[in-house]
């Protein structure tokens, strides 16, 4: 089993939380950012032998994780808080690997390269930077990139920009966050990516936000789908059966990866089948991730 979508901090990574005085930041195991409620962190959580051996009661040959986008960390500028993450990612045992990430401020392609020459397998972009057709063209570097070195990109709700008063704490993932991939969902094929980028892989975590499910409504508003597009995904993250069989309906199943976001969630049964849920727990992601079948 394959997994795309995790988190899990370095302690390095932690520890440069702890020390910073803005947000983000920790206190202690209290989480602090700029657009949502502090938030209680469990420690084990990222407790690295913990989560292996989490993995490894659930059958899974490979996580990828990534820096958690909502922190904000790469419209930092603080590169040592990035170094801490990409050095203790590299160093995760098995079945952990990474995502990369980049300084938005002021990206380094070569950096970029050459984190990917140590065995990061793609890149996570923050949906909030991708709303609109302009934010996808912005980043066009990173994405031209990504492609060269035949890695796919992975986009993941960024930070809360404008925080709401007096909502629930659920308020931000579910409606903050599925908002953000909704839109880049849609940025992404009205800024035609596909002409400029035609073999770049992409993987919308928590299924877009159910953006797929629109389709109806974007041909009742004059616009069109076009064919499925084999090389973009959705994950299953923080969905259930009803959400993900409703985007399956529109893109296949074969563009259905299988993603957790562990630890803020967990392995959800889909009841798509036997041969169904081995496709998208082994089969797509490594397509994904890879470019291509697994071996036989």
């Amino acid at each position: 089993m394959i997994d795309v979508h995790q988190h899990l901090w370095p302690a390095d990574f932690v520890d440069r939380l702890r020390a910073r005085t803005e947000p983000p930041y920790l206190d202690g195991w209290t989480l602090h950012t700029t657009g949502e409620a502090p938030y209680e962190v469990d420690p084990a959580a990222h407790e690295v032998s913990k989560r292996v051996a989490l993995e490894q009661d659930a059958g899974t040959t490979l996580a990828v994780v990534s820096l958690s986008s909502p922190l904000g960390v790469e419209h930092l500028g603080d590169l040592g808080l990035l170094d801490a993450w990409h050095t203790g990612a590299a160093a995760l045992p098995e079945p952990f690997r990474a995502w990369a990430s980049v300084n938005l401020l002021d990206p380094d392609v070569e950096g970029l390269a050459a984190l990917f020459s140590k065995g990061f397998l793609g890149l996570q972009l923050p949906a909030h930077i991708l709303g609109t057709p302009a934010g996808w063209a912005q980043v066009g570097i990173l994405l031209a990139a990504a492609e060269r070195a035949g890695k796919p990109i992975v986009v993941h709700p960024g930070p809360v920009v404008t925080p709401a008063a007096d909502v629930p704490g659920w308020w931000a993932p579910v409606v903050d966050y599925a908002n953000q991939l909704q839109a880049a969902w849609w940025a992404w094929h009205a800024y035609g990516g596909r002409r400029d980028f035609p073999r770049l892989r992409l993987c919308f975590v928590a299924a877009a936000g159910l953006a797929p499910v629109h389709h109806e409504r974007l041909a009742a508003r004059g616009g069109r789908l076009g064919t499925i597009d084999p090389n973009l995904y959705i994950d299953t993250s923080s969905y259930g059966p009803q959400g993900i069989d409703a985007v399956a309906r529109v893109l296949g199943i074969d563009q259905v990866v299988h993603g957790t976001d562990r630890p803020y969630a967990e392995i959800t049964d889909h009841r798509q089948g036997a041969a169904a849920t081995a496709v998208v727990r082994h089969d797509n992601p490594h397509r994904l991730l890879f470019g291509g079948p697994p071996p036989a």
